[in-house]
């Protein structure tokens, strides 16, 4: 599609506010800046029109307007996708931060999710239960973009990917229809939407299965930077091996005296808290901790220190790669990484598969990379105005550069840039010619664009 002309976005304007109030139809104002507010504060595109649904109805009417009138159309859930894709440069956004509710039914152990819920809305409602569901790491992430788009998390080990806990999706298609899809209804559609992301229809709500854990045992251990080759050589050694019930997120941080540490960022969800502990107090044993705090909590509590550590409106840059294992290579490339530390508030985090996660059939979803794996995410962050901005996009460009000799095919695609052709091309395996051909069928016209996609033809990749 191309960019929307003025006359084109005032007849749309005019369509939409015969079904939907003028003052959910924004093109200034206080509730369009709000709107259109990323958790990267980087991201200078401006749309045409916001529309703030309150209604799965009105989500609908604004696909349908979009599509009579050739605007490019793009769904804003919980506005953290560092790309910016959540924003339609001059054409229409769909915003869904007010279509948030999250009701739980304890008894069946199933939440059904609001399109623009975040995950820690989610994790909010489930904890009276004393269920959780299974997030990322982080609070203000959208529910949807993160389950369509795999979900690597605390309890992926245990659990699945948050992909693998969606049990059905209520969504618009292009053609303004209005679909229900699980394992039964519309299987294909369903298998797409599970790692191919929000390219196949906008998702007003879904369901996803819950998972009743008495005690999270977490926190986060901290080693200082001249022990950082021992304790991510000890970590080579742990992690492969660790039960399904234990996932721990590692890499780099800036320490709380500005330089470089190595953070363990673990989680046991098991039953057996002893066990956990037992775990747990093996990674106290690397080396001399400069801070370990590791104690039962709640999942809503984790998600909100995370929001806390990485909050809205700073400039990021994020790059991703899949590597096999933490081997001397990855770990020579993060050593060299948070020697080079660019700015204070820029981390590398590894997120590992393994475990129950790593045992669904690599063809049962969309989601492309089964085997186990630790999916590495290169986080340049800093605040507006820093005048080193070109120095921590280099800073995080060199880390994916030298990991690529170690890293396998492809990436996570809820982290790759549309710049990042190669591995895109390789993001979801086996499953490419299937998505791609599901895509044809349901959204030829290519209405819809999250995630990448690996396009076959010019024609294609000119749509996207």
């Amino acid at each position: 599609m191309t960019v929307a002309t003025r006359q084109q976005l005032g007849r749309l304007v005019e369509t939409l506010q015969r079904t939907i109030p003028a003052g959910r139809v924004v093109t200034t104002g206080p509730g369009y800046d709000a709107a259109r507010q990323l958790w990267n504060g980087a991201v200078a595109s401006r749309p045409g029109v916001i529309v703030r649904c309150v209604d799965p109805s009105e989500a609908r009417d604004a696909v349908l307007a979009a599509r009579e009138f050739g605007v490019p159309l793009s769904v804003r859930g919980g506005g953290h996708d560092w790309a910016g894709r959540a924003l339609s440069d001059g054409g229409l956004t769909v915003d869904l931060t007010d279509l948030r509710r999250v009701t739980v039914h304890p008894a069946a152990e199933v939440a059904e999710v609001s399109g623009g819920a975040t995950a820690l809305d989610v994790a909010r409602a489930a904890e009276p239960f004393g269920l959780t569901a299974v997030t990322g790491t982080a609070g203000s992430v959208g529910m949807a973009g993160l389950t369509l788009g795999g979900g690597y998390g605390p309890l992926s080990g245990r659990f699945g990917l948050a992909v693998d806990n969606l049990l059905s999706a209520d969504l618009v298609l292009a053609d303004g229809s209005v679909v229900s899809v699980d394992e039964e209804r519309e299987p294909d559609l369903f298998w797409a939407l599970r790692g191919g992301g929000g390219n196949f229809g906008l998702v007003t709500s879904m369901r996803i299965r819950l998972h009743r854990v008495p005690t999270l045992l977490s926190g986060i251990v901290m080693y200082p930077w001249d022990q950082a080759a021992t304790v991510l050589a000890g970590l080579a050694d742990i992690v492969p091996g660790a039960p399904d019930e234990l996932t721990v997120q590692f890499g780099v941080l800036p320490g709380p005296g500005g330089d470089p540490v190595v953070f363990l960022a673990p989680t046991w969800s098991g039953d057996d808290t002893a066990a956990g502990e037992r775990e747990l107090a093996r990674l106290d044993t690397l080396g001399t901790p400069l801070l370990s705090q590791l104690l039962p909590t709640t999942m809503p509590e984790k998600l909100a220190a995370i929001d806390a550590q990485f909050p809205f409106g700073r400039h990021a840059e994020i790059r991703s790669r899949w590597v096999p294992a933490l081997t001397t290579g990855v770990r020579d490339a993060l050593h060299l990484a948070g020697s080079g530390l660019t700015s204070p508030c820029s981390a590398v985090s590894l997120h590992c598969l393994h475990g129950a996660a790593a045992r669904v059939p690599v063809t049962r979803t969309a989601f492309g990379n089964r085997d186990p794996h630790l999916m590495v995410e290169i986080i340049a962050l800093w605040e507006p105005g820093d005048a080193r901005a070109a120095d921590h996009r280099a800073w995080a460009g060199d880390l994916s550069s030298a990991l690529e000799p170690e890293a396998l095919p492809g990436g996570y695609p809820n982290l790759l840039g549309t710049d990042e052709v190669t591995q895109i091309a390789h993001a979801y395996g086996p499953n490419t010619e299937r998505l791609l051909a599901l895509k044809r069928r349901f959204d030829p016209d290519h209405v819809f664009r999250a995630i990448p996609l690996p396009f076959s033809s010019a024609s294609e990749v000119a749509c996207s």
